[in-house]
């Protein structure tokens, strides 16, 4: 049987490189589960473009506060576990669909991205804490990390 694919969502990388922030045991423990079963974990480049973003804003604008040098090293320590999700035409052109037949604006926008990633190649689940912003996906199960089962 095929090993079922995760996308995971910026919100989880952000948790899983920071061990001081109060969800870093579920989000590993989370992903510690999702592996021990043989399933893949997967990225995109806008999940390390989004994770860039917060992990160089200034902490009083809800960032983490560092330096382009420390937000690669953090970067690299997922880039080396998880199996990127290439950009493509066929992914411009799903998120151009998903994003008229959706009705998607405003912040929106990077939800429907990650899920044309996802339906482009195959990815069916994501994980992530923010479970019901892919709800209007079809085809797109969203899971919270506190839903996966550890055992």
């Amino acid at each position: 049987m095929a090993a079922t694919q995760y996308l995971v969502d910026s919100n989880i990388l952000l948790r899983w490189v920071k061990p001081d922030h109060s969800d870093y045991p579920l989000v590993v423990s989370a992903i510690e589960a999702i592996v021990r079963r043989g399933d893949a974990l997967c990225y995109t480049s806008q999940n390390v473009g989004e994770f860039w973003n917060t992990c160089t804003r200034p902490v009083d604008r809800n960032g983490y506060g560092l330096s382009p040098r420390e937000a690669d090293q953090r970067a690299r320590l997922f880039e080396g576990k998880l199996r990127l999700l290439p950009d493509s035409l066929a992914v411009h052109e799903e998120w151009r669909r998903l994003i008229v037949a959706h009705d998607v604006s405003g912040v929106q926008v990077h939800d429907a991205r990650l899920a044309a990633a996802m339906r482009v190649h195959g990815v069916e689940r994501i994980l992530t804490f923010n479970d019901q912003d892919f709800a209007r996906f079809p085809r797109i199960e969203a899971i919270h990390p506190g839903a996966v089962p550890t055992a």
